[in-house]
């Protein structure tokens, strides 16, 4: 039997701030993803201007500071810290996870990267995957512990995991992950790097909920964004046919940052994992062979399955150990 979704009193015309109003953050140390452009700055300001203590988690550390200082200034609060993360360098993220000192409260997996042709890194993963999926799983499994201190606390811990409508074009390919045998195609290497992404939420759910830990995932909606700067013509072409077909209506970016801000914060799932959540709901489940155009605030089945999610977490794991 379907369990009854979860809701919340927000819409998509919700703000972040909205969500947060009369919310006191205080004490409640953050990391967000990708905090230098785009969502990543508007999740990062109004949790900072409801008294929590952000990290921003950046590529470009000269990008972060003139966010942080951005938001030291419009909040009047205390400043963010920058440190600097490269999902796609292993390296870095354990750089990044061994600097960390301390309880963490929040983690919000934001950052995410498209490309318009194949690329890989040196381990010769796909880049999408590598950098949506496989990054973010190593940083929160590295600061599981983290986590837990955070939980025991706070009375719990949460994960936010960034996905996307995109998700409705393609499940994991366990066979060809990093499109080695079959012909790459930028929008369903994208699809399968937010199916992980929601498949993530799910298994972290299960494994972590036991201490206090529970995760997430996300649609924030079609926001324009950095993300889109590397487009080719034909993904630039099927988003505007996308839209044209109703698939969904372009938020402001203040509008995109709210259902990552009630992920992160709503009552309604304080304790409560492993759902997709769209416009500040839990989502509606749809079969795998739903039509995107129909379901435009659905998620498919393959996007929540736990035999799925365990399997991707084992690979995942397989992976970064190698």
């Amino acid at each position: 039997m379907a369990h009854a979704l979860i809701s919340t009193p927000f819409t998509a015309s919700s703000t972040a701030d909205e969500v947060l109003r009369g919310t006191d953050l205080a004490g409640v140390r953050t990391i967000v993803t990708g905090a230098s452009s785009g969502l990543g700055i508007e999740t990062a300001r109004v949790l900072a201007a409801a008294g929590a203590e952000v990290t921003l988690a950046v590529r470009n550390t000269t990008a972060g500071d003139a966010v942080a200082e951005a938001i030291e200034k419009s909040t009047e609060g205390m400043r963010p810290r920058v440190v600097r993360l490269d999902l796609a360098d292993r390296n870095s993220v354990t750089r990044c996870v061994d600097a960390w000192r301390g309880p963490l409260h929040l983690l919000i997996n934001n950052a995410g990267v498209v490309t318009g042709g194949l690329e890989r890194t040196p381990e010769g993963w796909e880049l999408q995957f590598a950098t949506n999926h496989l990054g973010h799983f190593a940083l929160a499994t590295g600061l599981h512990d983290a986590l837990a201190l955070g939980a025991a606390d706070r009375d719990g811990a949460r994960i936010v995991s960034v996905s996307s409508t995109a998700h409705m074009r393609s499940g994991v390919n366990f066979d060809d992950l990093h499109f080695e045998r079959r012909s790459y195609d930028p929008q369903i290497a994208y699809a399968q790097s937010k199916t992980a992404n929601s498949l993530f939420a799910v298994e972290a759910t299960r494994l972590w909920a036991s201490d206090g830990i529970v995760a997430n995932a996300v649609n924030p909606g079609g926001i324009a964004t950095g993300l889109q700067r590397n487009f080719t013509t034909e993904q630039k072409d099927s988003l505007a046919a996308a839209e044209a077909a109703g698939v969904f209506t372009y938020k402001t970016v203040e509008q995109g940052a709210a259902t990552s801000i009630v992920a992160a914060v709503a009552p309604e799932f304080a304790h409560s994992g492993g759902h997709y959540l769209d416009d500040g709901q839990e989502a509606y489940t749809v079969p795998d062979d739903a039509d995107l155009a129909q379901h435009p605030h659905g998620v498919k089945e393959w996007a929540l399955d736990p035999a799925t999610a365990k399997r991707l977490w084992t690979v995942s794991t397989g992976l970064l150990r190698a």
